[in-house]
């Protein structure tokens, strides 16, 4: 019995031992977080989307307190986010810039553009770039097969009847998931105060563009003659805009042979007539 207390004893001072020793080791070794990242790990939104470049909410915090990333890196907190991170990290910031939103450069949807083929596979739009370029007869216009809706944070986009995605500007916090993933590049990030869109990105030369899509754009540059901004231009057989110099006049809208140009305030006046 006195041999057995004696070894309880020992366990007893050693075991004593070894804690005070691990609590030593973790005070020593305890590494020190900066009361700021988790005042900013607070504000923001929690959405870990990754948007900002960094591994979640958790990574973009120790990156603004550390000064590696701006207080406004995250586009799905917005200026309010922005603006009472940057109070806590004592810096001025600018909150004039728009907001922007997903636009589909891309209006060939199942009644107006033809299909070459028929595409089995999977529902993917990169794994139907792979298995063949999808079954589109317009190599540059959008799959249909819905990845860029799947992969959308915050449900602000939906296929719709034509096949083609719709962008719910109300939800859509321009993360830049859906821009990403489109491997057609189709999809872009723009200011929410711009109306006018071309919704192609066809550069063939007109007339083959206009066999397979009819809404496709022809290059005819009627656009260009009309634009009092001088805001459109064409390259490459296809118009573009330059969004800092157009107005929403429509000139372009009205002009357009082929209904590639398209004003998004009469989309949204048919929807609330219907």
């Amino acid at each position: 019995m006195e041999l057995q207390g004696t070894a309880l004893l020992v366990m007893a001072v050693t075991g004593a031992l070894f804690g005070a020793g691990l609590a030593l080791a973790s005070h020593k070794l305890a590494v020190k977080v900066d009361p700021r990242v988790v005042k900013v790990r607070d504000v923001l939104p929690g959405a870990n989307c990754g948007a900002c470049g960094f591994p979640g909410c958790d990574g973009l915090a120790d990156a603004i307190v550390l000064g590696k990333s701006a207080p406004d890196a995250c586009p799905v907190g917005g200026a309010e986010c922005a603006e009472a991170i940057a109070s806590i990290m004592g810096l001025a910031i600018d909150l004039s810039a728009e907001r922007k939103v997903a636009q589909i450069k891309c209006g060939g949807g199942k009644d107006v553009c033809q299909e070459r083929s028929v595409y089995v596979g999977i529902e993917d739009c990169k794994a139907a770039v792979l298995a063949g370029d999808g079954a589109k007869a317009c190599s540059f216009g959008c799959l249909g097969l819905g990845t860029c809706v799947r992969v959308c944070p915050f449900d602000a986009m939906k296929m719709g009847e034509d096949g083609l995605p719709i962008v719910d500007e109300d939800k859509c916090t321009a993360c830049g998931k859906c821009v990403a993933e489109c491997p057609r590049k189709i999809i872009e990030l723009v200011g929410l105060s711009k109306k006018v869109h071309v919704r192609c990105k066809n550069t063939q030369r007109g007339a083959a563009a206009r066999k397979i899509c009819k809404v496709a754009c022809i290059g005819c540059q009627a656009c260009v003659r009309v634009c009092p901004t001088k805001a459109i231009q064409v390259e490459n057989f296809l118009a573009f805009i330059d969004y800092d110099l157009c107005d929403n006049c429509g000139a372009c809208v009205e002009k357009c042979p082929t209904k590639a140009i398209e004003d998004t305030r009469k989309r949204a006046a048919e929807q609330a007539a219907s």
